[in-house]
């Protein structure tokens, strides 16, 4: 009845089971099924097999069918599985509780956990009892939809109606607690499987280093992986990843590398995600060629670089301002079939606009296009900031307008940069303009927008717009920087106003923004330049109190002029 690719499947499945393991113990190697590919011709194999079987006289018994739908699931092919349990249904095939376990599964994969549940409540109604896989399937379901709540609170009732759980049901629910940073609700939980005679692996500690590392708790990781080599619980290479990212996010390289080579002392084989984090934090140190002999180890171990690998190189690349060799690694990528994605593109677009090379970066948007890849905000962004830096802010404008006709929506970064542009090549009334606009968008201005404005306004000497421009800073619940006093007192101080700059300098010792050295010789600079060098040798005594020093510029006016080197 069966057909020689699924028998075999079915033999290759089993072959390395032993015959007293339970079907349980098979389906929950179906929650992650194995990434081993199969063609199209071998599950139409499967999917003949079980329409023989339907047509078999007398029909064989649910076990049968149940084997196939588990060989479709190995396949991953989900939906196939969920269509012919209805082809069951309808001949009235009555399921057992493995086969609605495995359609538990499916629905958990294809992200509808909820059926799941409807299918949980089917067990109970057929008068079965679900087994502890059927519970981890679902709880392994609610975590991969972000329901950690729920996966909690199920993992709660379980326990309370008996179920014992198992070391995969703590570590579905003890990594799902880590994604969402609820560290101190996972160790918790370590100290209760302990408790309850559930022996922790390497699995559950590997997560909660994982979720130490990702949110920034690296000593405390450390300390837990000193502890499980402690147990003799041997590290793998997830534990090791974990750790040497958590170290290079904490720009920790030398760490790093010493547990990169103690990695490969240990014979634990780097993977792709382990090698393109070291290249990424290399290249982001500046340490390119260092990157580059990571990538060579990398290709010399057997492991092919992925899209971040490649793209992390390029981007190092990029920040040496070296774009032949940055282009040329991006070649290489697609040689060998490495296909770059929109932040790969997006790199080489931003760095060749910061060498205002516009041409080749428009070029880069056309290709990513005509191969499907959307760009992103980040992707314009970085065209804008090219075209204004290559002192085309209209072109820029131009470009904006164009996007938003495709119902493209600009960010404040966007605006921004376009507004920075029109400021840097003395457009002040349309930057004006499209601030305003942006104000009046979905998109509200930071404090960043706000600097950037006043800068202009300031430089354009228009004091009340800047006056109107600091009220509405505090209105949309935004506080003044240090650096939005300094742009003011600068701009008030080199266009004249004097007494309004010292007035606003004076308000800074009743604020949180408390004046500092630049301050100080921006006003000492300005009083020098008026000759109030009363009012300057006032300040440079109170800067010395504070302890501040002057800069280079005040100590060549002040040597310059006899009178005040009287007065101090």
């Amino acid at each position: 009845m069966l057909t020689t690719t699924s028998r075999r499947l079915l033999l290759s499945s089993s072959s390395t089971l032993p015959l007293n393991l339970s079907p349980f113990h098979q389906i929950s190697g179906l929650i992650s099924p194995l990434h081993t590919h199969y063609s199209g011709a071998e599950v139409n194999e499967v999917v003949s097999s079980f329409d023989k079987l339907l047509r078999t006289k007398p029909r064989p018994s649910v076990i049968e069918f149940t084997k196939l739908l588990s060989l479709l699931v190995r396949m991953k092919q989900f939906q196939t599985v969920l269509s012919l349990s209805k082809r069951m249904e309808l001949v009235s095939i009555e399921p057992n509780v493995y086969t609605c376990s495995i359609l538990i599964n499916c629905l958990c994969h294809l992200e509808r956990v909820d059926f799941g549940f409807s299918v949980l409540g089917k067990i109970y109604k057929l008068g079965f009892q679900p087994h502890i896989v059927t519970f981890n399937t679902l709880i392994n379901g609610l975590c991969k939809d972000g329901k950690i709540d729920h996966a909690v609170d199920l993992f709660d009732k379980i326990v309370a109606i008996g179920h014992q759980p198992d070391v995969q049901t703590y570590n579905v629910i003890v990594n799902g607690l880590c994604k969402i940073g609820n560290l101190h609700v996972a160790m918790g939980l370590l100290k209760r499987m302990v408790e309850k005679g559930c022996r922790p692996n390497v699995v559950t500690y590997s997560a909660i280093i994982d979720g130490l590392c990702k949110y920034n708790q690296v000593d405390e990781a450390f300390d837990l992986f000193k502890e499980i080599k402690s147990k003799a619980i041997l590290p793998n290479v997830v534990t090791y990843t974990s750790l040497i990212y958590g170290l290079c996010y904490s720009s920790k390289w030398k760490e790093a590398s010493t547990l990169f080579e103690e990695m490969l002392e240990r014979n634990i084989v780097p993977n792709v995600v382990t090698f393109s984090i070291l290249v990424d934090e290399l290249c982001k140190q500046g340490m390119i060629i260092k990157a580059q002999s990571i990538l060579s180890r990398m290709i010399q171990t057997g492991v092919e670089p992925n899209v971040v690998a490649y793209s992390s190189i390029i981007d190092g690349y990029g920040l040496h301002g070296q774009m032949h060799l940055a282009r040329k690694v991006f070649y290489v990528m697609m040689r060998k079939g490495c296909n770059p994605n929109v932040h790969t593109y997006t790199i080489l677009i931003n760095w060749y606009c910061k060498k205002k090379c516009i041409s080749e970066a428009k070029q880069l948007l056309y290709e990513m296009s005509s191969r499907g890849l959307i760009p992103n905000n980040h992707t314009y962004n970085s065209l804008i900031y090219g075209l204004c830096h290559a002192r085309r802010p209209w072109e820029a404008f131009e470009l904006l307008k164009d996007l938003c006709a495709t119902d493209y929506l600009p960010d404040v970064v966007t605006y921004s940069t376009l507004i920075h542009g029109f400021c840097k090549n003395g457009h002040f009334d349309i930057a004006f303009s499209l601030f305003q606009e942006m104000q009046m968008t979905k998109v509200k201005p930071n404090i960043v927008a706000y600097n950037i404005i006043i800068e202009g306004m300031c430089k354009a000497g228009r004091f009340k717009d800047v006056k109107k421009l600091l009220s509405e800073l505090f209105i949309d619940g935004l506080q003044p920087t240090i650096y939005t006093y300094s742009i003011i007192i600068d701009g008030l101080s080199k266009k004249g106003f004097l007494d309004e700059a010292y007035q606003i300098f004076k308000n800074m010792e009743n604020s949180v923004c408390l004046p500092d050295s630049c301050f100080y010789n921006v006003m000492i600079h300005g009083f020098l330049r008026c000759k109030d060098l009363a009012k300057a040798a006032e300040l440079i005594h109170d800067m010395r109190g504070k302890g501040f020093s002057a800069d280079n510029t005040t100590v060549e006016l002040v040597a310059e002029n006899d009178a005040i080197v009287k007065l101090l």
